[in-house]
């Protein structure tokens, strides 16, 4: 979805300093003028649209690996690229709560594509056929005047971790920038078309390779609530998460932790998952609380951003795929050979 600056985000108070360096930056170009420039925010997001338009198009990211969507003060840098785009392409879905300051802060012109537009979002351990049923009580109990209300509940917003969603996303992002820049519309689609079959290919992989391992034994503990969508697709049992929130500068209490090693206990879990972007201190002190294996540095998930050059987890099929090599280690099953399609994707 395409919206104009004005129509999608209302203009909050902002410190002195921002709007200083704002009124510094108006009229500013880092490229030739008549160059389309795209500023993205997420590593997945930056990915998407990189696939997406090949050459054709300037791409700048906001995000590096391992910074988190949640809390990002974008530097001067970052607001010169801002006060040049024609388009800002966010992951959406209230992941990234500093993007009105920023906007406000460049004097962004542009439109901005809302890669979430039409994505249902879930909260924790909900699947989709849950919430269907949930907002379908809720609508029912509802008065006329609020029927539309629960549409705009907040949810679990790292949409990305379905590959199914990611489609949606590069779709988004593709409509966008079709709309945004016509002239180069041909190669966005057919850029497009081909990357969502490689999405394709990569869900069908995950598919295979979750479905080695019992239902019952698809058991989940990570450092931080981000998993909902991924868990839901293949039929994953989150069992929950050292930090219970979705966002992963917030911190456990003592009782939130004592309630997961109980759990841990109960179900049977073999591992704890880290994060790439978060200190595994926790992971590896419940490991050893629980009695169970802790996966930590080379061998964290991907969740919130994708893995710096180098990692093997630049892109997101790298990484999904990673990730899912990871979970097969910790549940006692081989990883499937990567179809050709995908391996070096």
């Amino acid at each position: 979805m395409t919206t104009s600056r004005s129509a999608r985000f209302r203009i909050p108070a902002i410190v002195v300093a921002a709007i200083g360096i704002s009124s510094g930056l108006v009229g500013c170009s880092t490229a030739d003028d008549t160059t389309f420039r795209i500023v993205t925010t997420t590593t997945h997001v930056t990915d998407f649209t990189r696939n997406i338009v090949g050459d054709a198009s300037a791409v700048y990211p906001l995000l590096q690996a391992n910074q988190s969507a949640h809390s990002f003060d974008p530097s001067a840098k970052d607001l010169l690229e801002l006060s040049a785009a024609d388009v800002l392409v966010i992951s959406g879905a209230e992941l990234e709560p500093w993007v009105d300051d920023a906007l406000t802060a460049a004097n962004f012109n542009g439109e901005i594509i809302d890669a979430s537009t039409g994505i249902t979002l879930l909260q924790s351990g909900e699947t989709e056929a849950e919430h269907d049923h949930a907002a379908e009580e809720a609508a029912a109990e509802e008065a006329p005047a609020d029927e539309h209300d629960h549409l705009h509940a907040d949810g679990d917003p790292h949409i990305w971790t379905s590959p199914a969603n990611a489609e949606l996303m590069v779709t988004n992002i593709t409509d966008g920038l079709v709309a945004a820049d016509p002239e180069n519309a041909s190669i966005y689609t057919e850029n497009a078309d081909s990357y969502i079959g490689q999405l394709a290919v990569l869900d069908e992989w995950v598919t295979e390779n979750i479905e080695q391992v019992a239902t019952a034994e698809r058991l989940l503990v990570t450092n931080h609530d981000a998993f909902t969508y991924f868990v839901s697709e293949y039929g994953i049992t989150f069992v929950g998460s050292i930090i219970p929130e979705f966002d992963d500068n917030a911190e456990p209490s003592a009782a939130d932790i004592d309630a997961l090693v109980e759990k841990i206990r109960e179900t049977g879990v073999r591992a704890i998952f880290a994060e790439s972007s978060i200190s595994s201190k926790l992971a590896e002190a419940v490991a050893a609380q629980a009695d169970i294996e802790v996966f930590a540095g080379d061998e964290s998930l991907y969740s919130d951003t994708l893995g710096a050059t180098g990692s093997g987890a630049e892109t997101y099929i790298s990484a999904t795929i990673h990730n899912v090599r990871l979970l097969d280690k910790a549940w006692g099953v081989e990883p499937l050979p990567v179809p050709e399609e995908i391996e070096n994707a």
